[in-house]
C-alpha cells in the first residue's frame, strides 16, 4: 500500500479543492459547491477527460473551508460539514460531529489503469446505513413500496419505471449519483451500493437539508430551480387514448362547457398525424384533423387550451426522419410502433421503421424544434412528451453500445429524457425572445435536474385496476423527494 499523500489549495474565504491520492492510485476530490452541498470526485490517473455534468448547472461557490490532517485522516470542514478522508473511504459529519453516511468500502470496479476507453469502465461504489434507516427516492417505481429497503434493480429508463439517481434519508441528507449510464442500485441490511457499467470515475453529491425539503431545495439548488408554470396547467385536463377526430374533441369541450364542468385543457394523443409511417410528422395529416387552425381557435374561444402528443421517434416518411436519417441521427433500436400498420397483434412482416432520434446531439435537437414549429406556430398550448425514455423494443444489450452524439449510447442512456426534453424547453424559450409565455411539458420519463425545464412527468402506461392506483401513493412520494414535479398517473 503507498503512502496517502495530500495535494490541498486553500484560499482564504473561497472554495477548499483537496485531493487524496488513494492507495490505488485513484484521487479523491473533495468540491464543497454550498456548506451543506459537496461533491466527491474519485479518478485514475489514466483518465484524462474531466466529467462535465449533464444535471448539475450550479458552480461550486465562495464556501469558506478548512483542511486538515488527523491520524492519517483529511478532514474538510465547512459551517455546516465535515468530510473525513481516510485511504478509499469517504465520510460525512454535521456540524456536531455526528456521522450521517459513511462510504464502507467498495471497490471501483475492474480497473484496468491502461485501457484507452477508460470511460467504458464500470464502478461502484457502496456506503453505510445504520440498522433502522429507511432509504427513499430513486423515482417513479410500480412496487408499492414507500421506503426502499431490500432494492436490487438495473436501472434503465422504462415506461412505468422513470429513475433519477437520488436517494434521501430520514436523517435529513440526500445523494445524487451523478451518472446516466444503467446504474445498478442495491439497498440491503446495513448498506446500500451504485453500480454504474461506463463512468471512468465516481462523482457523487452529498446534500445535507436537515430533512426532506432541506434536502429537496438543496437538490433544485445544484441542479435547477422549477420555473413557474402556467396558470392554467394548475386545472382539469381532459385526455383519453386519443380523440379520433378534431370533432369529437371539439365536443367533448362543448358538452362540458354547457353542463358549467370545469375544464381547462384538452389533450389530442397520437395518430393525428396519419399513418404509422407518417409517426410523429409534426402535422395533421389525417383527414379528420384537417382545418386546425379552425377548431385550435374553437378551443381557445372556449377558454381553453390544448396539449397535443408528441414523440422522441419518428416513422420513415416523415420530413423530420428524412433531415436527420442522412445525418446519422437516429439512434438504431425497435421503438414503437414496430409496424406500419395498424392490426393487432403487430404484422411484423410490414415493419414501421419507426427510430428515435439522438437528443444528445444540439443538431439533432435544434433540428425537432425546427419542425415542431409547424404545431408551434399554430399556437398550441402544451407538449405531452410521449416516449422520452424511449420505448425499446426487441431490447439487445449490444443496442446500449451504439452510438451517439455524446459517444457509445451505454454511457448516457438514462439522460435520455433529461436531453429530450431540455431540447424542447431550450428552444421555445428562445423563441419567446424573452416574452413571458411560460412553457408547459408533460413527459412520460425523467432524469435529475429535468425539474429545471417546465416539466411534469406521469406514471406510464399503468393499468387502470385498484393495484395501480395504490401503487401510485408511494411512486409518487418517492418521486417527489428527488426534486422532480409529479403529474397525473
Amino acid at each position: 500500500m503507498k503512502k496517502l499523500l495530500t495535494l490541498c489549495i486553500a484560499l482564504a474565504g473561497m472554495t477548499t479543492l483537496c485531493s487524496a491520492q488513494e492507495p490505488d492510485n485513484w484521487t479523491t476530490q473533495v468540491t464543497f459547491f454550498t456548506p451543506s452541498v459537496v461533491r466527491i470526485y474519485k479518478t485514475g490517473p489514466d483518465n484524462p477527460d474531466k466529467k462535465q455534468s449533464l444535471s448539475v448547472t450550479m458552480q461550486p461557490g465562495q464556501v469558506k473551508s478548512t483542511v486538515t490532517v488527523q491520524n492519517g485522516a483529511i478532514l474538510y470542514k465547512s459551517s455546516e460539514l465535515t468530510v473525513k478522508v481516510l485511504g478509499n473511504d469517504v465520510t460525512f459529519m454535521d456540524r456536531k460531529g455526528n456521522v450521517l453516511l459513511a462510504e464502507n468500502g467498495y471497490g471501483h470496479g475492474n480497473v484496468a489503469m491502461t485501457r484507452p476507453d477508460y470511460a467504458d469502465i464500470p464502478v461502484d461504489q457502496g456506503f453505510k446505513l445504520d440498522a433502522d434507516e429507511p432509504l427513499y427516492g430513486i423515482g417513479i417505481q410500480q412496487d408499492g413500496k414507500m421506503a426502499k429497503s431490500g432494492t436490487y434493480r438495473r436501472m434503465i429508463q422504462g415506461n412505468t419505471d422513470d429513475y433519477c439517481n437520488i436517494v434521501q434519508s430520514i436523517k435529513g441528507y440526500g445523494l445524487f449519483w451523478d451518472n446516466y449510464s444503467p446504474t445498478t442500485l442495491g439497498i440491503e441490511e446495513g448498506k446500500f451500493y451504485f453500480t454504474s457499467e461506463n463512468a471512468g470515475c465516481i462523482d457523487y453529491y452529498f446534500i445535507w437539508g436537515g430533512d426532506a425539503d432541506g434536502v429537496i431545495a438543496g437538490i433544485r439548488q445544484l441542479t435547477g430551480t422549477v420555473p413557474m408554470l402556467p396558470l392554467w396547467s394548475y386545472g382539469f385536463m381532459q385526455s383519453r387514448e386519443r380523440y379520433k377526430s378534431s370533432a369529437e374533441l371539439t365536443e367533448v369541450l362543448d358538452r362540458y362547457r354547457s353542463i358549467g364542468v370545469p375544464i381547462d385543457v384538452m389533450i389530442q394523443d397520437w395518430q393525428y398525424w396519419g399513418s404509422n409511417y407518417l409517426w410523429n410528422a409534426m402535422e395533421f395529416n389525417a383527414p379528420e384533423f384537417s382545418n386546425p387552425e379552425r377548431w385550435i381557435k374553437h378551443i381557445h374561444d372556449q377558454n381553453a387550451k390544448l396539449m397535443i402528443s408528441i414523440w422522441s421517434s419518428f416513422g420513415p416518411m416523415t420530413k423530420p426522419y428524412r433531415e436527420l436519417e442522412p445525418k446519422n441521427l437516429l439512434i438504431d433500436i425497435e421503438t414503437w410502433p414496430q409496424s406500419g400498420l395498424t392490426d393487432w397483434p403487430p404484422r411484423r412482416d410490414y415493419p414501421s421503421g419507426v427510430r428515435p432520434y439522438d437528443p444528445y446531439s444540439k443538431e439533432a435537437r435544434d433540428i425537432y424544434w425546427n419542425h415542431l414549429t409547424r404545431l408551434y406556430n399554430l399556437d398550441i398550448d402544451g407538449w405531452w412528451m410521449d416516449s422520452t425514455e424511449p420505448d425499446h423494443m426487441d431490447f439487445k444489450e449490444t443496442d446500449l453500445d451504439l452510438p451517439t452524439a455524446m459517444g457509445p449510447w451505454r454511457r448516457v442512456r438514462n439522460a435520455f429524457p433529461l436531453m429530450a426534453v431540455g431540447g424542447v424547453y431550450d428552444n421555445q424559450r428562445a423563441m419567446e425572445n424573452g416574452n413571458d409565455k411560460r412553457v408547459l411539458i408533460l413527459t412520460r420519463s425523467v432524469f435529475a435536474g429535468q425539474q429545471r425545464y417546465g416539466s411534469n412527468t406521469w406514471s406510464g402506461d399503468v393499468q387502470s385496476n385498484w393495484n395501480s392506483l395504490r401503487a401510485q401513493v408511494p411512486a409518487g412520494l418517492n418521486f417527489a423527494l428527488t426534486g422532480r414535479n409529479r403529474g397525473s398517473a
